[in-house]
């Protein structure tokens, strides 16, 4: 039964499929009420296809506002009214993010948090402004990470737990890039992107450092299609915002944002 569950997903992704599958059985059969941590686009799409099997299950997906990409599921008996359920999200103001000639990034605060022994599974989504970032984390840990975190990089913050509704949203910086290809092929697009030879940028997809659409992609000739967003480890990750058309001479026009 396992076995044919697996050929629907990546080896990689096996352990995922199996915590997931026992959360929808304790749910199906033990009457639980489970609340994830975060989960990113992919482990929430493989939660939804496996709750989809089990009519004895719900699902609810949040992420502290629409459109967030990494949300936590609750799961439930399907008899379970889950409209007053929490979805057990804390906003997390960090300020002071912009002293000097020090800019603050994603990373900066995303390493300060998992410094202080946090799980990146226990953080949503985070929204970098200008002089403070706004950071959804697992209600549970809020309080810990606002007596806790007091600097980011080299920068001294303060923190407060701030409601929900207060969320200002940053959209992600993109730099636009016009590429002409021979073709959509995963390895000749991300070659352009990330400036390297298409032999170079072949080995680090075929050991599985490379996801498409947060999926583990190992083959270089996959076809990219417009919306399809792509992490290399090490390199950044880009996304495919149009695919333009072919030229007089029979190559592609792309537009690709990569995430700066």
């Amino acid at each position: 039964m396992k076995q044919n569950l697996y050929i629907h997903f990546h080896p990689d992704e096996r352990p995922f499929v199996d915590r997931a599958s026992e959360w929808l059985e304790r749910a199906a059969y033990g009457h639980e009420l489970k609340r994830t941590d975060f989960l990113d686009p992919r482990q929430a799409e493989i939660v939804v296809s496996l709750a989809n099997r089990q009519p004895e299950v719900q699902l609810k997906l949040s992420g502290g506002y629409e459109g967030a990409e990494r949300k936590r599921a609750l799961i439930a008996p399907e008899y379970r009214i889950l409209d007053d359920e929490p979805d057990g999200i804390a906003l997390l103001r960090i300020s002071g993010g912009s002293q000097g000639h020090l800019e603050l990034e994603h990373g900066d605060y995303l390493g300060a948090l998992l410094g202080l022994g946090i799980k990146r599974d226990r953080i949503g989504d985070l929204h970098i402004h200008e002089d403070f970032c706004h950071c959804l984390v697992a209600e549970e840990i809020a309080d810990y990470l606002n007596i806790h975190l007091r600097q980011v990089h080299r920068v001294h913050v303060l923190t407060d737990i701030i409601p929900l509704s207060d969320l200002r949203i940053a959209e992600a910086d993109l730099e636009e890039m016009n590429l002409s290809v021979a073709s959509l092929r995963l390895d000749g697009i991300a070659s352009d992107v990330h400036r390297i030879s298409r032999t170079k940028i072949v080995d680090p997809i075929r050991a599985g450092r490379c996801r498409v659409n947060w999926k583990v992609e190992e083959d270089p000739s996959t076809p990219l299609k417009e919306g399809d967003v792509v992490s290399m480890q090490g390199l950044g990750r880009f996304k495919v915002l149009i695919v333009e058309g072919m030229t007089k001479k029979g190559r592609m026009r792309v537009k690709i944002g990569k995430f700066i």
